[in-house]
């Protein structure tokens, strides 16, 4: 019951702090206009990602937990929240947001002892693989690869919400049923912020187009929670999660995230240089409208994430849950590379058939 209490609360303060916000955004000019790679229709207000994090601080402190061992967290999350308002008011340099995640990681890995130090037993039985010394450096490379993994994620009204609220949801179960009291409790504060977002964001009919968008402000917060709560639940000392379920949790950013880095880089471009090419790029090519091509990934994604769940509760060894990820991913990237071109050109032939279509992304 508490849980519940907890998320409803948190759900009732995003919806009136969005209320609140969404009007002063307009009027300050925190807007993301159309143009370029992006294709909604008007000014929309960039007061998600400041209505999530304000409320997730104010419900927090109402929380009948000790924080003391939850600084670390906050203040990498106030430091990539405020670079990520600055950048939704104006576009700051690449390296400025890299350096602040990476200042971010470190405050979660050295101060907040969030490290990576097993990535388990992905060998068989008996092989479990220490870092050892790159237990740091290997942490905040992955720390930084998450929160980025959640920015990309952030391409279609209700993409990035769903996908996270799922993600929040089964780390909030696994809390639950581990009897962790205060990861369940702050799971809970993030589960319903998002679900007060997502009434503002998600396109429950085709129609309807999102009012407010998450902002990078947002989504860098989301993503370092992300990373937080993955380390925090797969090592010691309280280690309820095999590394490997964590990836499989986490499993379709990281395959799109990865797939899209790669082919970006053969091409002699940026690993981090803007494109139109993500899954749910390749999907609207196809001519799926946004709601349908949102809701097909929010689907994928959750068969991935009761694949983790699943091959947790059974016990499925890790090795073969590995391999298994890796054959997927090696079968998500060649599809990639070579559905493009189809894609491009399903898009003309529905394109041509639907004359005055609707927009369909907001990137």
């Amino acid at each position: 019951m508490q849980i519940i209490t907890i998320i409803a609360v948190a759900l009732a303060v995003t919806v009136g702090l969005i209320l609140v916000v969404a009007p002063l955004a307009r009027r300050i000019g925190l807007v993301d206009l159309p143009g370029g790679r992006k294709h909604h229709q008007g000014a929309v207000p960039l007061a998600g990602g400041i209505a999530i994090f304000c409320a997730f601080m104010l419900v927090v402190l109402t929380l009948d937990i000790p924080l003391s061992q939850w600084r670390p967290f906050f203040l990498a999350s106030a430091l990539v929240f405020i670079i990520g308002l600055l950048d939704d008011f104006r576009e700051t340099p690449p390296s400025m947001r890299f350096v602040a995640q990476a200042a971010a990681a470190l405050i979660i890995v050295l101060w907040g002892g969030s490290r990576l130090a097993t990535l388990g037993f992905l060998l068989g039985d008996g092989k479990e693989i220490i870092l050892g010394w790159m237990a740091v450096p290997f942490s905040i490379f992955c720390v930084v690869g998450v929160i980025n993994a959640t920015n990309m994620m952030d391409g279609l009204d209700g993409l990035s919400g769903g996908m996270l609220l799922t993600f929040f949801s089964a780390l909030l179960l696994v809390s639950m049923q581990a009897g962790l009291k205060p990861e369940s409790l702050i799971l809970a504060v993030l589960c319903g912020s998002l679900a007060g977002f997502l009434l503002f964001n998600f396109r429950f009919t085709e129609g309807r187009s999102a009012s407010v968008f998450l902002g990078d402000a947002g989504a860098l917060f989301l993503g370092l929670a992300a990373a937080w709560f993955l380390v925090r639940l797969t090592q010691e000392p309280v280690s309820r999660l095999r590394p490997i379920t964590a990836v499989w949790l986490f499993g379709l950013p990281i395959m799109d995230t990865v797939a899209i880095m790669l082919r970006r880089m053969r091409r002699g471009r940026s690993p981090f240089a803007p494109d139109r090419e993500h899954f749910h790029h390749i999907l609207l090519a196809a001519g799926f409208q946004v709601r349908t091509t949102v809701l097909i990934i929010l689907g994928v994604n959750l068969l991935f994430t009761m694949i983790g769940l699943g091959s947790e509760w059974l016990g499925i060894p890790e090795a073969y849950m590995f391999y298994a990820f890796l054959l997927l991913f090696a079968f998500y990237f060649h599809g990639m590379n070579r559905a493009w071109k189809l894609m491009k050109a399903l898009r003309r032939m529905h394109d041509a058939s639907s004359p005055g279509q609707e927009e369909r992304a907001h990137v």
